[in-house]
């Protein structure tokens, strides 16, 4: 999906954002507070406010100050949603616990769809061949480019600072101060989430192993497509073919009403 300067309702409704702004002017992804806080909460279903409690008043990530707190938990919410009633973060959470190995590629994916400057430098980081180095200051000049006179020198650098450090939480960048284009890992639960993202966006069949989503996963789409099966066979998403034709629906990630909004919109 290409989007443009307003997103349709159905997909904010659903967890979507392109608000000006986002998160990475002042953290990363957050993963490892992500990790940390879905592990203290071990209930899918609990409301947004346990989250908010979990943060604020239990310091369940352990920062020093209420105003640390506070922000840490705007910061979640900007990147997450933090709310089961919003598919994205539901669906976020299904496959968080049935699949640890691809949790930096689940948040990724849930970034992607909700930080407009981490999903503007994607086809930066997707485009690089594995081993090319990727510098703060390209990613700097970038930002600068879309957005003339937006930040100050300071915050340009510690943005793109953040954005870097995220795509290699992701796993696409490796090393500390030099940044290298690596491979991320694809898993049955990051395919299954990337495939239900370009499903809500209207993609269908085919289309669906060849959208922006599919391209985080770094792998081919016959690789997509058996991490899919295996997903099927989970009972994760439901997967079936025949012969070129590919049918992928999502009956555990999203519910009936949510359905009926998609079929309204199409």
């Amino acid at each position: 999906m290409t989007r443009t300067a307003t997103l349709p309702p159905i997909l904010e409704h659903l967890g979507f954002n392109l608000k000006r702004g986002g998160a990475h002017t002042a953290r990363t992804m957050m993963l490892a507070e992500l990790r940390a806080l879905l592990s203290y909460i071990d209930n899918a279903s609990a409301p947004k406010k346990a989250y908010l409690e979990a943060i604020e008043t239990d310091n369940c990530l352990g920062k020093r100050s209420g105003k640390t707190r506070a922000l840490t938990y705007r910061h979640l919410v900007e990147l997450y949603t933090l709310d089961p009633n919003t598919m994205l973060f539901r669906a976020l959470r299904f496959l968080w616990q049935r699949d640890p190995d691809g949790q930096p590629l689940l948040a990724g994916l849930c970034v992607y769809a909700r930080d407009p400057l981490f999903y503007a430098t994607a086809p930066i980081v997707l485009g690089l061949p594995e081993g090319a180095v990727l510098t703060r200051t390209a990613i700097e000049e970038f930002i600068e480019n879309q957005d003339p006179g937006r930040f100050s020198p300071a915050t340009l650098k510690s943005t793109a600072q953040n954005i870097n450090s995220s795509w290699t939480q992701t796993g696409h960048l490796s090393g500390r101060t030099r940044k290298l284009r690596s491979r991320s890992q694809a898993t049955p639960g990051s395919v299954s989430f990337a495939l239900l993202l370009g499903y809500v966006t209207g993609l269908r069949g085919e289309l669906l192993f060849n959208s922006d989503y599919t391209k985080m996963l770094d792998c081919s789409t016959d690789k997509t497509i058996e991490l899919a099966e295996d997903a099927s066979r989970r009972n994760w998403i439901s997967l079936k073919r025949v012969g070129n034709v590919v049918e992928v629906l999502f009956p555990n990630l999203i519910t009936a009403q949510e359905m009926e909004y998609l079929r309204e919109q199409n």
